[in-house]
């Protein structure tokens, strides 16, 4: 009987899995979907969940496997990021009033529309920004919310300039979203919507509402996830840094 021959492992066979950066974004609707979180942790394998609408102060300080890295304090409906600990070290933190809408002026839903986060990625060795982003309501115009996702992402870039970086939330802007596309890629970012609508409340008003804007990232894929207490159904992001994609692009083709 012929003895199986021992073949050395190559390096290709020995190379680390290219890192994928998972990123949920759920808007909770008054905090009533806050419950859901530890299980949307847990079952969407997320590194990062952003979410919106969440009041403060009844923020868990961890969920699943991940830890409350930073909220914002001056809203009704407010914004905050959880991250794994053992994957992310903060850098820098930025808090960001936006321009205002008549419906903000009026009931003051949220002085703060944004909270971005500089992150030191240990798994990959890499830099990445991480934000979370609530758009004023259907009653501002669509020109408003074009402006304050611009002024997000030039606070966005004040983190860094360099470091790729990643914006999710509840855009408001289910509709006319070729023009909101030129204009996102005129800055340098690019859009990406997910799979399904994620807004259920009303029929008429079905779309994308929430999705992601990105630089120095390669999207892997957007995903809406099962819908929860919320009107609005979570988005998983799955990311690679642009370096480690087109790495893993070039393995498969050798391969």
């Amino acid at each position: 009987m012929a003895v199986p021959h021992h073949q050395e492992p190559t390096a290709q066979d020995t190379e680390a899995p290219v890192t994928e950066l998972r990123v949920v974004s759920y808007n909770l609707r008054e905090h009533t979907a806050n419950s859901e979180l530890a299980a949307l942790a847990e079952s969407s394998g997320a590194d990062v969940l952003c979410v919106q609408e969440c009041d403060s102060n009844d923020l868990a300080p961890s969920v699943g496997e991940l830890t409350l890295a930073a909220s914002t304090t001056g809203n009704r409906l407010g914004l905050a990021i959880y991250k794994r600990d053992d994957r992310f070290d903060v850098e820098d933190v930025g808090i960001h009033s936006l321009q205002k809408s008549l419906h903000d002026r009026v009931l003051s839903p949220a002085h703060e529309r944004l909270i971005a986060m500089h992150l030191r990625d240990k798994q990959a060795d890499a830099e990445v920004i991480v934000a979370s982003f609530h758009a004023s309501p259907l009653t501002a115009t669509n020109s408003l919310r074009r402006k304050q996702i611009e002024a997000a992402h030039d606070f966005v870039r004040d983190l860094s300039s360099e470091a790729p970086a990643i914006m999710v939330g509840d855009f408001n802007y289910p509709w006319f979203q070729t023009n909101l596309r030129r204009k996102i890629e005129e800055s340098g970012f690019a859009l990406s919507l997910s799979d399904q609508p994620t807004y259920l409340r009303y029929r008429k008003f079905t779309g994308h509402f929430d999705f992601a804007t990105s630089v120095g990232l390669h999207i892997n894929g957007v995903e809406t996830l099962p819908a929860g207490i919320s009107d609005h159904r979570p988005i998983l992001v799955r990311a690679q840094y642009e370096a480690a994609a087109l790495a893993d692009a070039a393995s498969s083709a050798v391969a």
